[in-house]
């Protein structure tokens, strides 16, 4: 039971010794008398006190050990399992519409690698990424990532238009996968 009071006192200890030694650089006491330093020490030890005490309220009584097991061996069991299953999106279905009308060579290369539809792209900027070696030198792990928030930003608009984009976006990860660098996969029309 005293261990779990040991980290509030050390942070209310700490947050009193800053409030007093800002107190003291705001408005340093004079001195003069025993009571200015009697009062300066009741504010410090009641700031102690005080911060103490919220501390140890707001934290609340520690979880017992086999509640907190439990807690654990739960979020592990839900982890392991694997993520729900829901049915494909109109994106995603371009998304594979667009992967199943590439040439069956290309499909080929692509049969061990992840194509991943993320809604990040405003992060990057980007369409899609490749993240991965090259067929020729296969260094790391291979994925795809199409975007859909910025694809449906850009081309959402328009069902005919978007569908392109997507197609020339898994097209253009296709060819950084195979090796093509970005002025390469450019010089291709992609």
């Amino acid at each position: 039971m005293r261990d779990a009071f040991r980290a509030p006192l050390r942070a209310a200890a700490l947050t009193a010794l800053l409030a007093g030694l800002l107190l003291l650089l705001l408005n340093p006491p004079s001195l003069a008398g025993l009571e200015d330093l009697l009062t300066l020490l009741v504010g410090a030890a009641a700031i102690v006190l005080l911060t103490a005490w919220v501390t140890v309220a707001l934290i609340g009584e520690e979880m017992p050990e086999p509640e907190f097991r439990k807690l654990i061996d739960r979020s592990e069991l839900l982890a392991s399992l694997p993520p729900p299953e829901s049915p494909p999106s109109e994106f995603d279905e371009m998304v594979i519409q667009a992967l199943d009308e590439l040439p069956p060579d290309f499909q080929r290369v692509l049969e061990t690698t992840p194509v991943v539809v993320s809604r990040r792209g405003h992060e990057f900027g980007a369409y899609g990424h490749y993240m991965g070696g090259t067929v020729a030198n296969d260094s790391w792990p291979d994925r795809i990532i199409v975007y859909e928030d910025t694809l449906t930003r850009d081309f959402g608009w328009k069902d005919e238009l978007l569908r392109a984009q997507v197609q020339r976006t898994v097209r253009h990860e296709v060819a950084h996968h195979l090796g093509w660098n970005e002025s390469g996969v450019r010089s291709l029309g992609l």
